[in-house]
Order: structure tokens, then C-alpha cells, then sequence
């Protein structure tokens, strides 16, 4: 039975997936259904996490928007995520970065990993 849930799971899965970690700041460009007609809207922000394996995968993107934190969570293979464009590489320590829930301004932000 595992077997035929792995195959059904690996044929979800996406060819080419974009390559980006915790920390990192992204542009996800979002499929959204409106009726009969598609749109593609963009959510910009940092990763905070990133967890899970094969078709299960998901991230989470947190960003501010007028002075509230907004936080998304989508699968990395899902067919409503367009594209991930990666802004800016993130130099983090943890794999989690729940602290920066707490956090506004400046102290919200997380270095530039310098390539």
C-alpha cells in the first residue's frame, strides 16, 4: 500500500523547483481563480520555514504589510505557485525563524548572505 501512495506522490511532484532556504527574501507569483478568469498575484517576503519532504512539502513567507505581519503558507509542488524569484540570500543560523514574529522595524530583518 505505501508503495502506491509514493507513486501517486512522485507524479505530484514539479521538474523544476526553484532553490531557496530560511532567511531568504522571495517573491512568490500565486495563481489565483476568480470566477472563470486566472490572475497571477505576488507575495514578497522572508521564509521563515521551510518543512516537510517530497509532494508534502510546504514554506511559509512572512511579510508586513501596512504595520501587520501577514504570513502565507503554500506547497512547494503546488500547481497555484507560478514561480519563486529569490531577492536577496539570507545568512540565518536555525531553521526556524519564529522569533522574527515578535519583531517590527529594523530588528525584523535578517542579514544578506554574501556570495
Amino acid at each position: 500500500m505505501n508503495n502506491i501512495i509514493k507513486q501517486i506522490e512522485d507524479a505530484q511532484l514539479k521538474e523544476n523547483v526553484a532553490v531557496f532556504n530560511v532567511g531568504d527574501t522571495v517573491r512568490v507569483h500565486n495563481k489565483i481563480k476568480e470566477g472563470n478568469r486566472e490572475r497571477i498575484q505576488i507575495f514578497e517576503g522572508t521564509v521563515l520555514k521551510r518543512q516537510g519532504t517530497g509532494a508534502r512539502e510546504t514554506f511559509t513567507v512572512r511579510k508586513s504589510s501596512n504595520g501587520v505581519g501577514v504570513e502565507k503558507t503554500w506547497p512547494v509542488h503546488s500547481p497555484f505557485v507560478e514561480k519563486v524569484e529569490v531577492i536577496r540570500f539570507g545568512k540565518v543560523r536555525r531553521a526556524k525563524l519564529n522569533y522574527l514574529r515578535d519583531r517590527v522595524g529594523k530588528k525584523a530583518k535578517v542579514k544578506e548572505l554574501v556570495r
